[in-house]
């Protein structure tokens, strides 16, 4: 059969997803690397690996006995569940929402992205009638997957230290009207704070400053708020767009139940704000799934807003800044300048050795003589390349022992 007869060209361009080629790459060379007492650690996924909250697990098993508890769901969700995602905004960041017209189930936040992505591009092959999307620079590798096979133009918002993370979207816009976009195709603002790959987080003032931009020149802003929940510092405690006055008028934002309470493999997360857009996402969404088990929704309906459930994300925060302080203590013996470490997620974004021109070819042979697996910076976007992302979770006795073959191995900064 003919694949590229078959398929559109944008999805004959897509390349298998960073993490997965990580996998499949590591997998190849287990064996070499056991045998050389270099077993593969991984630090590629965001993925916790610590088991969910007893509590939780514990009710689910009891609910898989309910009454009526296995027929299809609704892509909405379960009344109940919404109502405690919108409890859960109350609790959490004192925002008001209305569970029955701006709150949205999601089977996970990337399928929620990823629909909503499809939704609000045409796909074009001309490069400057595309609708556009502005994406930060570096980004969730999705992101651009997404855009790419939507037939759409990922627009990059750079984020580097010289701009102290906080790109200058008003600027931006008007470059992407220079090199020939039109205005009305610019569709949406991406942001996402706390930052996959960085680590890094922002101000309510620059916020209200991409919400000022997008009330004037009629955009929709995208939060990806995955990471809300992962902090260590107070002053660095994350908060959501509709903490600012008018993000409603052109915002929605994304949750994730996968990072703070370890269960990513159940796909669960809910979609919020702009009552026109998060209504119009669903309809669309209706025609695609039947919505999420509703055991899931149930058990987790009821830990989101439980002691237990709070109990259980401080204590993992804790294990997650135990880990980073072993990650920065063990790099900078290695000669890192770790003077600025964030205090959001449970990554590390660090710039490769000076020996090294290439992010890729760092990362490989860091995999192929020390079993250790990162992430080169350029997967996230171009201001990636010179960088590497690591993700600490890990046992503490593996963080340590990576910093140890590191050491052995001569991987100096």
């Amino acid at each position: 059969m003919n694949i590229e007869k078959l398929f559109n060209k944008d999805v004959m361009s897509l390349d298998t997803y960073i993490m997965f080629k990580l996998k499949e790459e590591t997998a190849r060379l287990k064996d070499e690397l056991t045998a050389r007492n270099r077993a593969p650690i991984a630090l590629s996924m965001g993925a916790p690996t610590a088991n969910p909250p007893k509590c939780l697990t514990d009710r689910l098993k009891e609910i898989l006995d309910e009454d009526g508890i296995h027929t299809y769901s609704t892509p909405k969700g379960e009344p109940y569940f919404r109502k405690a995602a919108a409890e859960r905004m109350k609790n959490r960041f004192g925002v008001e929402l209305d569970p029955e017209t701006e709150i949205f189930s999601l089977v996970g936040s990337k399928e929620g992205i990823a629909n909503l992505v499809r939704f609000i591009t045409t796909p074009k092959t001309e490069e400057l009638e595309k609708d556009v999307i502005m994406i930060p620079d570096p980004c969730y590798a999705s992101y651009l997957q997404f855009i790419q096979c939507s037939g759409a133009k990922a627009y990059p918002m750079p984020l580097t230290a010289e701009n102290d993370y906080k790109p200058d979207v008003e600027a931006i816009y008007h470059q992407a009207l220079k090199d020939g976009y039109k205005p009305e195709n610019i569709k949406a603002v991406f942001i996402n704070y706390p930052n996959n790959p960085m680590g890094i987080s922002t101000t309510k003032e620059y916020v209200k400053s991409i919400v000022d931009f997008c009330k004037k020149y009629d955009i929709l802003l995208v939060s990806d708020a995955a990471y809300c929940d992962l902090y260590f510092a107070e002053d660095e405690k994350p908060f959501s767009i509709f903490e600012i006055e008018g993000a409603k008028d052109v915002g929605i934002e994304f949750f994730s139940l996968s990072k703070p309470y370890a269960i990513t493999g159940w796909r669960l997360g809910w979609v919020c704000g702009n009552k026109e857009v998060v209504q119009r996402l669903g309809k669309g969404k209706s025609t695609i799934d039947n919505g999420i088990f509703k055991a899931l929704q149930k058990a987790c309906a009821e830990i989101l807003n439980s002691e237990e459930g709070d109990k259980y994300i401080e204590e993992a925060n804790k294990g997650f800044a135990r880990k980073q302080a072993i990650m920065v203590k063990g790099f900078k013996e290695l000669g890192w300048n770790m003077d600025k470490v964030p205090h959001t997620t449970f990554y590390l974004w660090l710039p490769i050795p000076r020996r090294y021109t290439s992010a890729f070819d760092f990362c490989q042979d860091v995999l192929r003589k020390s079993g250790v697996v990162l992430v080169p910076g350029n997967a996230f976007g171009e201001c990636g390349e010179g960088f590497f992302r690591l993700s600490y979770v890990c046992s503490d006795e593996k963080l340590q022992e990576v910093i140890d073959r590191l050491k052995e191995d001569g991987f100096t900064f």
